[in-house]
């Protein structure tokens, strides 16, 4: 079978380093990794942008599998209109409509909602970013999570989904069970409304590939292995 190469794509106020430690798991099994880092912080960039970085970090590869994370989920389908790829997993996402804003995403999709009854359901203080986002990790990785925390331009929010229809790529969604940002209840419900999926889950918060990068990279090769037209790529 031909081996995959997982592009990673970030979510808001990240980095690459969000990867280290799935990137590390998936090298040690010999496949090719390209954690992107996009530019959140450049005042002037837009979702074109970021997915023109996701493409420059690319390059000339094929056997591609897109990843993406959170606020990433809405640059992976301009990815995907630009350049072939064979599969696309949204992993804890903000599942965006074609054409529609960032900053319209909250109010359509009923999230407000969703995280006050979250919130009431954990008892968490309203500033309790730690409980919020990382109440599954150690408390030193917790930790480097907030002191990597990079500034988030309001650009991209504004940027309307640069894709007429959602791409032709076979896509995975993979909810986190423990996540408070995203809750587990709201996640399978835009699944279904927005792209007709049931959500596969697996433990862990809303960075759950700092949590567990052994099982989530398991989870992104048994889904290589299932794509569409894998069996042919085996034989060629």
């Amino acid at each position: 079978m031909m081996p995959p190469t997982y592009v990673l794509i970030h979510g808001a106020a990240a980095d690459s380093w969000c990867w280290h430690l799935l990137v590390a798991e998936l090298r040690a099994r010999g496949h090719d990794v390209v954690p992107v880092d996009l530019p959140c912080d450049d005042d002037t960039a837009g979702l074109s942008e970021y997915a023109d970085a996701v493409l420059t970090a690319v390059g000339d590869r094929t056997g591609l599998a897109v990843v993406a994370h959170s606020f990433g989920a809405f640059t992976a389908p301009v990815v995907c209109d630009r350049i072939p790829v064979e599969l696309l997993v949204l992993l804890g996402p903000q599942i965006p409509r074609p054409g529609e804003a960032p900053g319209d995403w909250w109010a359509n999709t009923g999230y407000a909602q969703a995280r006050q009854e979250q919130d009431a359901r954990d008892g968490r203080a309203e500033d309790d970013m730690a409980g919020l986002f990382t109440n599954d990790l150690p408390p030193a990785l917790a930790a480097e999570v907030f002191q990597r925390t990079r500034h988030q331009a309001e650009k991209p929010f504004g940027d309307p989904v640069p894709v007429a229809a959602w791409p032709e790529v076979p896509t995975r969604v993979l909810l986190h069970r423990d996540d408070r940002f995203l809750p587990a209840d709201f996640v399978r419900r835009t699944a279904r409304e927005r792209l007709g999926i049931e959500p596969d889950e697996m433990p862990g918060d809303h960075l759950g590939m700092l949590g567990h990068p052994i099982e989530l990279a398991d989870r992104l090769d048994t889904y290589w292995a299932e794509r569409p037209g894998a069996a042919a790529a085996g034989r060629d």
